[in-house]
């Protein structure tokens, strides 16, 4: 979830355009990641077949947008962000008929007060283990994210009204989403908070995230509810060594975290739980190892209980994934890199991967090889 940006030729053309009557400094900036790989996978379709593609990147996904501010006085300012979100291999949009998908805002920002943002805009839970506690900043990878899955869908949201103020060490970020549903005004909302604090080589941070999804959204009640709690540490060991920790804990009774978990090719479940429980544990750490090499070593161990299992039982199951990372900047702006993830499921995780094709039927039904083996090369340009 890296968000890298430099001032481009936009701005410089909204100042003058504006020079004759402005009273105001005002600036627009051009952003963007580029960003693909080549990745070979394990087991990776059904029957146990593996897979060579072009994919997106194990951390970025590439993108561009336009964020602007204008100084009102007083130590105010008028901002505002349009982020798109693409599929560098096809050209298509990450989300279809979607032209900004990722971020979409306009707000005021106060130096004093804190900043409010009305739009389609990130969670503050994406905010926070995106930028600060989750080693792989919310991988792109099933094998690096499959602990996010669940929640993933609910990670932006639209029609959302977010609040943000830093002070003294202490973050504050919290927001709502409007369900904008006639007649009910929590069915479709969302709401969550986020508190980190810093000091010294040392930062907590612990949030909450609950959403109402409707029917019309997957659930199998209209109105339910998916939950996600977490607390996280980070420390500075020393300017080249940064530690990584936590526990995230989700609970979902819509009956749309058992599909979401799965890969493609998984065999279908018969059913949903009503009542899914997960709890991750994480740890990790970035070193920079010399000026232009980055690696981050992750681990990941989840539990689940009251899942969906094949046979459409509720039942208990266990998964845990490793990654390293190695990132080597070229430049300021452009990077090579090169990952490896292992990944393996028991239990009712067995059923999150690539499955087998019944002989009598024809379809993917039946359990295959639980586990992943997976590695990447690519390259990335940051403007």
């Amino acid at each position: 979830m890296k968000n890298v940006v430099i001032s481009g030729a936009i701005g410089t053309l909204t100042a003058i355009a504006g020079a004759s009557s402005a009273h105001a400094q005002s600036s627009v900036t051009l952003y963007g990641i580029v960003d693909t790989a080549l990745r070979y996978q394990t087991n990776a379709a059904a029957d146990g077949k593996d897979l060579m593609s072009m994919a997106v990147g194990p951390e970025t996904h590439s993108r561009w947008g336009l964020r602007g501010s204008e100084d009102l006085g007083g130590g105010v300012s008028a901002i505002f962000r349009l982020e798109n979100g693409f599929e560098l291999n096809s050209g298509e949009m990450h989300v279809a008929n979607t032209l900004f998908s990722r971020q979409a805002y306009v707000g005021l920002s106060s130096e004093r007060y804190g900043t409010v943002t009305l739009g389609n805009q990130y969670a503050p839970l994406y905010d926070t283990m995106g930028d600060i506690f989750d080693p792989l900043t919310v991988g792109n990878y099933w094998q690096d994210s499959w602990m996010w899955n669940g929640i993933g869908p609910y990670l932006t949201i639209n029609n959302s009204v977010k609040y943000k103020l830093s002070s003294n060490g202490l973050t504050i970020d919290a927001i709502y989403g409007f369900g904008n549903h006639a007649g009910s005004v929590g069915l479709g909302s969302s709401y969550g908070v986020e508190l980190s604090y810093a000091r010294g080589p040392a930062m907590l941070g612990a949030g909450f995230q609950q959403t109402s999804v409707s029917s019309a959204s997957g659930s199998t009640i209209n109105g339910a509810k998916i939950n996600l709690l977490h607390v996280s540490g980070a420390y500075q060991i020393t300017p080249a060594v940064r530690l990584l920790a936590g526990w995230i804990r989700a609970q979902d009774q819509t009956g749309t975290t058992d599909t979401n978990m799965q890969q493609s090719g998984a065999p279908k479940l018969p059913g949903s739980s009503p009542n899914r429980i997960d709890n991750t544990f994480y740890i990790g750490a970035n070193w920079q190892a010399t000026r232009p090499l980055l690696i981050t070593v992750a681990g990941y161990y989840g539990r689940t209980r009251n899942a969906e299992l094949l046979d459409g039982k509720l039942g208990s199951g266990v998964n845990y994934s490793a990654t390293v990372l190695a990132e080597y900047s070229l430049s300021k702006h452009t990077e090579i890199y090169g990952t490896a993830d292992f990944s393996r499921g028991t239990g009712a995780f067995a059923a999150d991967y690539p499955g087998t094709t019944d002989t009598l039927t024809g379809t993917v039904d039946k359990l295959g090889r639980s586990n992943n083996v997976g590695a990447a090369i690519g390259i990335r340009k940051i403007f």
